[in-house]
């Protein structure tokens, strides 16, 4: 009951943030007060929780690591114009009857790139959702095209930060876990390739702004140098470079090029790297505009909260009731489909992909390793479920925020076939990846 108790506390509470608009920070903390009174009511000291909290929240550390360079390598990729370059030349190659395939392949590539999915749809979104608007292309189906693209990256990349999050929560090689996500992620990316090729020929653009290409042309540089970020983050990893060092060779090309061929001081582009990039001219503002650290802060607070809640619990077993009944679940339905429902529930509670993530690992660690599977099938079940379902909830987070971006809503979220296709087409193929028993 006090667990109980504890739970409907923090979910009150993340409601409220939700609704005012406060950020979850403010509903973490709440949460993490209940639960270190339930472990005080279970008999444990203050010393000992706060002991179990900091080795969860040790856990983060090479995520919150990752997260920071993150920051750092979207406002690189601003000031650079490694963003600008790859949509001036997207739309330049455009021809009506290829701009939802193009808009798709684009937005796949850039997620992958960054592996942040809030950051291409704060920019490359926008910007496809303004051509579409302009053009004559229903605004709703470009929506659901996007939100494949950009969800492509941000589960597969090794830059990304959930699949960071999903190989340290798992004790698991991010590489190895990339390998696999490719390898199960290939028949839905092919499948979103022929929908897309067949609605976009169906929906062709009237027409280009050559306004937009005329800003570009006006504030950046648009030398083929601004490709060269993108590359370095792209080779790179396929040959087994850390997702670290890759990010670092990308980072200091950018800033190479941002001084050496945009002309931007280094000082200036040192601060962009902090505080994030801010556009001189006012029409590629709203496009253009963010990155940095800073821009990285509140998910670092909330992943290093979250993870404190993981050593609480793991340390004083309050869950250990639930996974008894989760592992007796895995027994009769399957351990994917378990972790299907476990998804679209703690998805739909706690509104966010980070919460959803560790609750699922938290909740779904024991029933896997009592049910003899290797903690790879729990990061690639975990990838192909909690991953993109957190983001296909229209009330969550990694829904809402999208969406915001390109002025819709959920209607477009039936046109977003990659984020629903895989966990299906997962479902009925597990077993050419992993044997259940």
């Amino acid at each position: 009951m006090d667990l109980l108790l504890a739970f409907i506390l923090f979910m009150a509470v993340m409601l409220a943030a939700l609704i005012k608009g406060f950020t979850m920070v403010i509903a973490l903390l709440a949460g993490l007060v209940a639960f270190t009174a339930v472990g005080l009511k279970r008999g444990f000291g203050v010393k000992e929780l706060c002991k179990m909290g900091a080795g969860g929240a040790r856990d983060s550390f090479i995520v919150i690591e990752v997260m920071c360079v993150i920051g750092f390598l979207t406002a690189v990729w601003r000031v650079s114009g490694t963003i600008t370059i790859f949509v001036y030349y997207g739309i330049r190659i455009i021809t009506p009857p290829l701009f939802l395939i193009i808009a798709f392949l684009l937005s796949c590539l850039l997620s992958y790139a960054i592996g942040t999915s809030f950051g291409v749809a704060g920019t490359v979104g926008v910007i496809f959702m303004t051509l579409a608007r302009s053009g004559g292309v229903d605004p709703v189906l470009t929506a659901g095209v996007l939100m494949s693209g950009i969800y492509f990256g941000d589960r597969c990349s090794p830059v990304s930060s959930s699949a960071n999050m999903v190989a340290a929560v798992t004790d698991t090689k991010i590489f190895d876990n990339v390998k696999m996500m490719m390898q199960t992620g290939l028949l839905p990316l092919l499948i979103c390739i022929v929908v897309y090729s067949v609605v976009s020929v169906m929906n062709p653009i009237t027409q280009v702004d050559a306004e937009l290409l005329a800003s570009f042309r006006s504030e950046f540089n648009l030398s083929l140098w601004s490709f060269v970020p993108a590359v370095l983050m792209l080779l790179l990893p396929l040959f087994k470079v850390s997702v670290l060092i890759s990010m670092t060779a990308s980072i200091v090309s950018g800033i190479l090029v941002a001084c050496l061929v945009q002309g931007v001081p280094l000082p200036e582009v040192l601060k962009i790297c902090i505080v994030g990039y801010e556009s001189h001219g006012g029409d590629l503002g709203s496009l253009l505009n963010g990155g940095g650290l800073v821009s990285m802060m509140e998910i670092v607070a909330i992943l290093l909260i979250s993870c404190t809640y993981s050593g609480i619990f793991n340390g004083t077993g309050m869950l250990e009731s639930l996974q008894e009944k989760i592992s007796s679940g895995c027994s009769r339905i399957g351990r994917y489909s378990m972790i299907l429902l476990m998804s679209i529930g703690s998805a739909a509670v706690f509104c966010n992909q980070t919460i959803a993530t560790l609750m699922c690992s938290d909740l779904l660690s024991k029933p896997y390793e009592d049910a003899g599977a290797s903690r790879q099938e729990l990061a690639i079940d975990m990838e192909n479920s909690v991953i993109l379902i957190a983001c296909f909830i229209p009330w969550s987070i990694g829904c809402s925020v999208p969406l915001s971006f390109f002025g819709m809503d959920y209607h477009a979220l039936p046109y977003a076939v990659y984020m629903y296709a895989l966990p299906i087409c997962y479902w009925f193929t597990k077993k050419r990846w992993y044997m259940e028993r």
